[in-house]
C-alpha cells in the first residue's frame, strides 16, 4: 500500500507534467486540476474533494477537508483545524490560537511597542502580561483575580465569586457583597445602595437619579437632571408604565398588551398597540408600521420596506444602500431566500442575484456575465460570508456545479469533477475522469483515452486524424493570440 506521503508525491509530479497553458487535466480520482484566466486562478483538487490547492493573485489556499485549511495572504498565514475548533494567525509581530474561541493565546505588541501576552480559558482564566503594571492582570474565576480595561469596565475585582466582586468605570465603583444581591455605588459623585430584589436607590446630583422597590415591579428611573426638561421612567408592572423626554411620551396599561407611543421631536411619530405584539399601527416621518399578525405585516422605516405574510412564511423587503436597490424575498426564513440588486441611478442595467433554494441548490448572477451554480447546498444560506465554511464544507456537497465567467464561457462539472464539460466561442472540452477526454481549440482536436494511452489527433488545416500511443502530453491549447482573449 502507497503510504499518503507517495500519493501526494505520485500526484505533484502528474501534475508538474502538465502543460501550464492547459485549461484542465483529468485523473480524477487522483487529481482534477484546473487554470481560469478571469479571475487568474489556479486550483487542484486530489482524491476527489479531499485534498485541495487554489491559487489566486496574492493569495494561496490549500487543506484536507473537512479537517484541515491553510490560507496565505498579504503579510497573514491561517490555519485551521477540525474548523470551527482550532486555528492559528500569524499576521505581523502577531501571534493568535484559539480554541472555539473559549481557550485563546495571543502575542503582539501593545500601543507602546512592549511584547503584550494574553491567554485566555473561558470562562475561569484571564491574562495580560507585558511588564507593566498598570495593564498586567492575572484572574482565576470564581476564586480571584483582577481584570482590567475588558468587558466594558476599566478594571474588575472578585474574590471568592459571588460572595465578592468590585468593578469601577470611569471614577464610578460598584461593590457586590454577595452579588448580585448587596450592592454599594459610589466615587466620582456616584452614590447608591441596592438589596436586591428588595429595594434600591443610586445617582449622581444633576446628572441622574434612579430607584427600585421589589424589582422589577415598581421603579423610577430620571436622567439628564441638568436639562429644563430631564428624561423619567416609571413603572408599576405589569399594569402601568410611562417613559417620556423632550417631544416624546410612550405609556402600556397592562403591560406591553396596550399603548401607545407619540414623539414630535427630533421627527413625528405616532404608535398604537393592541394586544401587543399582534396588533400594531404606527405613522410618522421615518417610520410606518401596519401589523396584524400574524397574517400580515407591513412596515417602513428609514427607508427599509418589509412585508410579512402568514409570519414566519413569507417575508418581502426592499432598501436602497449606496445606489444600489436591493429586494430580498423569503419563504420561512431560509428554506427560500433570494436577494436582487439593481442600480438606483442606471435602470438599464442587468440586476444581480443570489438565490437558495435549501438545501437544493445555491446561484449566483452579478449582472456583468459571472454566474455560479451548485447542487447540492446546505451552508450557503446561513453562511454567506464563511470563507473556511465555503472551503472546507461546501465542496462536498457539489454533485453538480455550474461557472460562467462570461456569456458563452460555461463550465459544468458533476461529482467533483468525474465528469465536466467547458464552452467557449475558442475552444471546447469533455472529461470523463481520466477514461475520455476531448477537445478542439484553434481549429484543432484531440481525442484521448486513458489520459494518453491512445489519442486521436487532427492538426489545424487538416482534414485527417492522426493515431498515435502513449500521447501523455497535453490537450492541445491555443494560440496565445487566442489564448490571450479566451477567459
Amino acid at each position: 500500500m502507497f503510504s499518503r506521503t507517495t500519493l501526494w508525491l505520485i500526484a505533484a509530479a502528474l501534475t508538474a507534467a502538465v502543460s501550464a497553458r492547459a485549461d484542465e487535466d483529468n485523473a480524477w480520482p487522483v487529481f482534477v486540476k484546473h487554470d481560469s484566466p478571469e479571475p487568474q486562478t489556479r486550483s487542484v483538487q486530489y482524491v476527489g474533494p479531499l485534498f485541495f490547492a487554489k491559487e489566486t493573485p496574492g493569495k494561496k489556499v490549500h487543506g484536507f477537508r473537512p479537517f484541515y485549511m491553510e490560507t496565505v495572504e498579504a503579510d497573514r498565514e491561517t490555519d485551521l483545524l477540525f474548523y470551527p475548533f482550532f486555528s492559528w494567525q500569524k499576521r505581523g509581530d502577531t501571534r493568535v490560537f484559539s480554541f472555539f474561541q473559549l481557550v485563546n493565546d495571543r502575542d503582539e505588541k501593545n500601543f507602546e511597542g512592549k511584547p503584550t501576552h494574553y491567554f485566555d480559558v473561558w470562562p475561569f482564566y484571564f491574562s495580560r502580561h507585558s511588564g507593566d503594571e498598570r495593564y498586567d492582570y492575572k484572574a482565576l474565576f470564581p476564586v480571584a483575580g483582577t481584570i482590567k480595561n475588558r468587558f466594558g469596565r476599566d478594571r474588575i475585582n472578585f474574590f471568592v465569586f459571588p460572595l465578592y466582586g468590585h468593578t469601577e468605570k470611569d471614577g464610578r465603583h460598584i461593590k457586590h457583597t454577595p452579588w448580585p444581591f448587596v450592592r454599594t455605588i459610589y466615587g466620582n459623585g456616584h452614590k447608591g445602595f441596592e438589596l436586591w430584589p428588595l429595594f434600591g436607590h443610586k445617582g449622581r446630583e444633576g446628572d441622574y437619579r434612579s430607584q427600585f422597590y421589589l424589582w422589577p415591579l415598581i421603579y423610577k428611573n430620571e436622567r439628564k437632571l441638568s436639562e429644563p426638561v430631564p428624561s423619567v421612567s416609571v413603572g408599576f408592572l405589569p399594569f402601568y408604565t410611562r417613559d417620556t423626554a423632550p417631544g416624546y411620551i410612550n405609556e402600556n396599561f397592562v403591560w406591553p398588551f396596550f399603548g401607545y407611543s407619540d414623539r414630535t421631536e427630533p421627527v413625528k411619530y405616532h404608535e398604537t398597540r393592541y394586544f401587543w405584539p399582534f396588533l400594531v399601527q404606527a405613522h410618522g416621518d421615518v417610520r410606518n408600521v401596519n401589523r396584524w399578525a400574524p397574517f400580515y405585516t407591513h412596515s417602513v422605516n428609514k427607508g427599509y420596506d418589509k412585508t410579512w405574510y402568514l409570519w414566519p412564511l413569507v417575508r418581502h423587503a426592499e432598501w436602497t444602500d449606496d445606489g444600489i436597490t436591493q429586494e430580498k424575498n423569503q419563504f420561512l426564513y431560509f428554506v427560500y431566500w433570494s436577494l436582487k440588486q439593481t442600480s438606483a441611478t442606471n435602470p438599464n442595467a442587468a440586476p444581480a442575484h443570489k438565490t437558495h433554494l435549501w438545501p437544493l441548490i445555491s446561484s449566483w448572477d452579478n449582472g456583468a456575465g459571472r454566474k455560479q451554480a451548485q447542487v447540492l447546498s446546505p451552508f450557503e444560506v446561513f453562511f454567506p460570508t464563511n470563507e473556511p465554511i465555503r472551503q472546507l464544507y461546501t465542496p462536498f456537497f457539489a454533485i453538480y456545479r455550474f461557472d460562467q465567467q462570461a456569456p458563452n464561457h460555461t463550465r459544468h462539472a458533476v461529482l467533483w469533477n468525474l465528469l465536466s464539460w467547458k464552452n467557449t466561442p475558442a475552444d471546447k472540452e469533455f472529461h470523463l475522469g481520466p477514461i475520455l477526454n476531448v477537445k478542439a481549440a484553434d481549429n484543432r482536436q484531440r481525442i484521448a483515452l486513458g489520459r494518453g494511452l491512445i489519442s486521436l489527433q487532427r492538426p489545424r488545416g487538416e482534414r485527417v486524424w492522426r493515431l498515435k500511443l502513449f500521447d501523455f502530453r497535453s490537450t492541445p491549447a491555443p494560440s496565445p493570440a487566442t489564448a490571450a482573449a479566451t477567459p
